[in-house]
């Protein structure tokens, strides 16, 4: 082991500039009458999506993947607008743009449409990065990339598609949309230009509404701001129906199994939230490491945490 390994591996530049990051973070929301709260980072119950793989601490629940249920039943409790700088964890998620523990900023905004709530993602964006933004439909963007059509193109053809592109064996339409997404149209995106993807494939909606688009075709009422191809922010307008809610997690479950993967209880206390009544609200999560990333041109992940796991 080398003797080394004790020092952090952010520089102190870097550590300077999360600093200042989240003073500038808590001065917009401060200036915008938003409350800054506090949830917990373990919990009894963990989060029923397929694709997000959380921590378990034997004895006491799980290392929470994001603050997103108990911000909510702040929320049904009547806290109003609120955000979080909480400490996240993600089993199996390590790589250049990924450490299993991080941090994200995430926040929820009472009767704010999506589109308000894009608007203020962009002024925070804006207040480090000073660029152009463009606001593209997923089924097009992925069309103009791909020359497929993502929400009526025949699954074979996508899954073909996928498979010409490199992606392993036995990804399913869904999976392979995921594939071409990541490695295709990400890729493509302007580095110059933050790109805000909307009305993603009602599939992904996940803890999103959905909608008919101008074509009848259901759509997630989603969004994802891409800094070139790198992601900064995913946000959704909520789903407030516990009903629904409920069924998305027996859905979530199902899926799961079919990956061979553990099924996650579904948390009781979230839907007695939603039973209770989620407000009407919009809310979205943003990468602080990622946004790092992005403002000081850094290219590994590493490079902005004091002591990432490989030092930990």
């Amino acid at each position: 082991m080398s003797s080394r390994i004790w020092q952090p591996a952010a520089s102190l530049e870097a550590m300077k500039a999360r600093a200042e990051l989240l003073s500038t973070v808590r001065a917009f929301f401060d200036a915008r009458g938003v409350l800054e709260v506090e949830t917990p980072a373990l919990a009894a119950h963990g989060v029923t999506d397929p694709h997000i793989h959380c921590i378990e601490v034997p004895g006491y629940g799980w290392l929470q993947s994001s603050p997103e249920y108990h911000m909510k039943r702040l929320l049904a409790a009547g806290s109003g607008p609120i955000y979080q700088l909480s400490r996240v964890f993600r089993h199996g998620e390590a790589g250049p743009r990924h450490n299993p523990e991080f941090t994200m900023l995430e926040w929820y905004r009472p009767e704010f449409s999506l589109e308000q709530l894009i608007d203020e993602c962009l002024a925070l964006l804006g207040r480090w990065l000073r660029r152009p933004n463009v606001i593209r439909p997923f089924r097009h963007l992925f069309a103009e990339v791909t020359g497929l059509d993502p929400l009526t193109c025949p699954p074979a053809a996508l899954v073909a598609a996928a498979a010409e592109a490199g992606a392993p064996h036995g990804l399913d339409h869904r999976q392979s949309v995921d594939f071409l997404m990541a490695t295709q149209v990400e890729t493509a995106l302007d580095p110059a230009t933050l790109t805000v993807v909307t009305d993603f494939p009602a599939w992904a909606a996940a803890l999103a509404q959905v909608r008919e688009d101008e074509d009848g075709v259901p759509v997630a009422r989603r969004f994802e701001i891409y800094h070139g191809g790198l992601e900064l922010a995913n946000g959704y307008q909520e789903l407030t129906d516990a009903g629904e809610q409920a069924r998305r997690f027996a859905a979530d479950n199902q899926e799961r199994a079919g990956h061979g993967n553990r099924a996650m209880a579904p948390d009781p206390h979230l839907l007695a939230a939603l039973q209770a009544g989620l407000p009407s609200c919009s809310g979205v999560a943003m990468g602080v490491e990622r946004l790092l990333m992005a403002i000081h041109g850094y290219r590994d992940i590493r490079q902005v945490l004091t002591f990432p796991t490989q030092r930990a």
